[in-house]
Formats: C-alpha cells, sequence, structure tokens
C-alpha cells in the first residue's frame, strides 16, 4: 500500500467515531469529496420486533478518494477521527481493492455443489483466486461442508470474515498457523 506523498487521487480509509459513519459519509459528500461506505443489509432485533437495516461493513470505516490537498479537509470533518495511518502517513487503499469491496457487496457469488473431498485445514495460508475478492490474501478459518470456507482478509486495519466456494480459494505454502 502506497503512503500520502503526491497531489493524486487516491483512496483512504478514514476512522469515525462510534456509530458516525452515515453523517459522516453524507457531511463529505456534501462538501464535494468522493466517498464510499460499504453497507451490508442485516436483521436487528429489539426486545418487541425484528428489522432489516443497513450496517456499515466495517465499523467506524468510510473511504475517501482524496488529494494530499485535502487532508485536512476531511480531518475537519465533525465525526472523523483520523486517517489509518502506517509509520505516521495516510495509507493508501489500492483501487483493486475498493473494488472487490464494492463487488462482492454488489453480488455475492452463488454457491455451487461439489461431492470433491476439500484438501485443506483451518489456519492455512489463502488466496482468492477468483470472484469479486480476487487477489487478496487471508486464512482459512473454518470448513463448512463441501461447499463454502469462511476465511479471513486482512484489509486496511481491519478484519472481514466472509463465506466463499472452496473453488474460489487456493492454499498458499503449506503452513498451517
Amino acid at each position: 500500500m502506497a503512503t500520502v506523498r503526491s497531489n493524486e487521487y487516491r483512496w483512504y480509509a478514514i476512522y469515525t467515531r462510534s456509530r458516525a459513519e452515515k453523517k459522516v459519509n453524507t457531511e463529505l459528500t456534501l462538501t464535494g469529496i468522493e466517498t464510499y461506505l460499504p453497507l451490508r443489509k442485516t436483521i436487528r432485533q429489539w426486545s418487541d420486533r425484528k428489522k432489516m437495516v443497513e450496517a456499515p461493513l466495517f465499523n467506524s470505516y468510510v473511504f475517501v478518494k482524496v488529494s494530499e490537498k485535502e487532508y485536512l479537509k476531511v480531518l475537519n470533518t465533525d465525526g472523523v477521527t483520523r486517517f489509518i495511518t502506517f509509520e505516521g502517513l495516510a495509507v493508501a487503499i489500492p483501487e483493486v481493492q475498493i473494488n472487490a469491496i464494492k463487488a462482492y457487496l454488489e453480488e455475492p457469488e452463488p454457491i455451487e455443489e461439489t461431492d470433491d473431498p476439500l484438501k485443506m485445514e483451518p489456519g492455512q495460508n489463502i488466496i482468492v483466486t477468483r470472484g469479486p475478492m480476487k487477489g487478496l490474501m487471508g486464512i482459512l478459518i473454518t470448513i463448512q461442508g463441501k461447499n463454502k470456507v469462511k476465511v479471513e482478509i486482512e484489509a486496511i486495519g481491519h478484519t472481514l470474515m466472509i463465506t466463499i466456494p472452496p473453488k474460489n480459494i487456493e492454499i498458499v505454502g503449506n503452513t498451517i498457523l
């Protein structure tokens, strides 16, 4: 991942106050900054009812596409606490990762059934070889029958657990953590 050093427009992750993602997203959009707030549909349950709501995929994160000149404009937005950094510099997120998140949320891949036995074990390092998350690396967490595996993908300083078909991943090396 690249760090902030130019006037090029790049994607960055910003950290917001708890439950302020939608407000921050709206505020930044109104100031002319391109944003992306990945939302997923989930069922929330209260004592008297259940309701389908759109919740952030990454709690307290919003993505912004800005140049270094707009860095302070973003930080001065109410609800923004900081950019995600490495060694003091904001970390640029490759466009391919943003597109992978968008694709994953727009078109979850259908599960194809197979009778082939899985030759993998939890704890192995994997790379996603097909589908919207192609190219991302992670760790195999659980095997859910012959047709689904749960993997942990570390991106933007946040862990994302996804369930995907085993045909979409390859084991990287023989290491089991």
